[in-house]
């Protein structure tokens, strides 16, 4: 099965459900986010603009699917958001992946300066967390979401895999298709497991058919990204393009070749879709999320 077209026509359900959970996002954030006559808040919400806000749809859309009121969850949904632009952030700074593109816009640390991306940043990882305890769920529910984001976005989880992948630019050996599943399973599909996982989490519900999804989920949207470094142009993909290639990296594409790691995406987003087989007909906007991240043109 071939990588899905971008001219594809979404569901309406799912495209109205990404467009307010982005709405929601925003909100809680802005309403978070205090200002002191600094750059830091200006920057902070600057870095949370313009993105689809996925991991904040599949935290939304995870808590409908366990009966979970979505307003009661809206604070956990804006806080993985705030560690993923956090994440951002730091990534595109010189010291580490050295973009001035972010999202169709100068990066922050372009727009204002390093000093402020990187406050800024750091500034967006605590919100995640104070948005948690702000969250209407139980305590041990909060309790659990703070432990495993602290998990999942640290040394073990996404920071690890960041740091993986500067290694890998300057070893003496390219990675195998193995070793970048594993550093892309850190870098970029921790934050989209737990964003899976946090409706059940929150419900006190079985987590497992959902953070599989997450995991399939996960590695999809990184092959799809490594093929859109390829296929993409700036403009509207929103970032540079084309670095992995000049860099020498091993990827998905350099490693499976540009059909075969489509196919391979494709793979994934069956397995993300059948792992929802116990939820029936209520998981459909969820398996359009699917289709969706292989499908983007950004």
């Amino acid at each position: 099965m071939a990588m899905l077209s971008g001219l594809r026509r979404w569901m309406p359900d799912f495209a109205a459900a990404l467009k307010a959970a982005a709405d929601t996002v925003d909100n809680v954030i802005a309403a978070a986010v205090r200002f002191d006559g600094t750059d830091i808040p200006e920057a902070m919400i600057y870095a949370t603009k313009g993105g689809k806000s996925l991991r904040g749809f599949l935290v939304l859309e995870g808590a409908r699917l366990h009966g979970v009121d979505p307003k009661s969850v809206a604070p956990i949904a804006g806080a993985i958001e705030a560690m993923h632009a956090y994440s951002l952030v730091h990534d595109d700074l010189p010291c580490m992946d050295d973009d001035d593109l972010r999202r169709g816009r100068p990066t922050v640390h372009c727009k204002w300066d390093e000093a402020t991306a990187v406050l800024a940043g750091d500034a967006l990882q605590a919100l995640s967390f104070e948005l948690i305890m702000l969250a209407e769920i139980p305590d041990r529910a909060k309790v659990l979401m703070a432990h495993m984001l602290a998990l999942d976005a640290g040394a073990s989880g996404m920071v690890g895999g960041q740091a993986a992948d500067i290694a890998a630019e300057t070893a003496d050996t390219p990675l195998t298709l193995s070793q970048i599943e594993g550093l892309q399973a850190k870098k970029t599909g921790r934050l989209i497991e737990w964003s899976t996982a946090a409706g059940p989490r929150i419900a006190d519900a079985d987590e497992t058919p959902l953070r599989q999804y997450g995991r399939a989920l996960g590695l999809a949207f990184q092959i799809a990204d490594d093929v859109l470094d390829v296929e993409g142009n700036a403009a509207e993909v929103g970032k540079a393009v084309g670095k992995d290639a000049g860099a020498g990296k091993a990827t998905f594409v350099s490693l499976l070749g540009l059909q075969g790691a489509k196919d391979r995406a494709a793979q994934l987003v069956d397995e993300a879709r059948d792992r929802l087989s116990c939820y029936g007909d209520d998981a459909e906007t969820l398996k359009e999320a699917a289709r969706f991240v292989i499908a983007r043109r950004k």
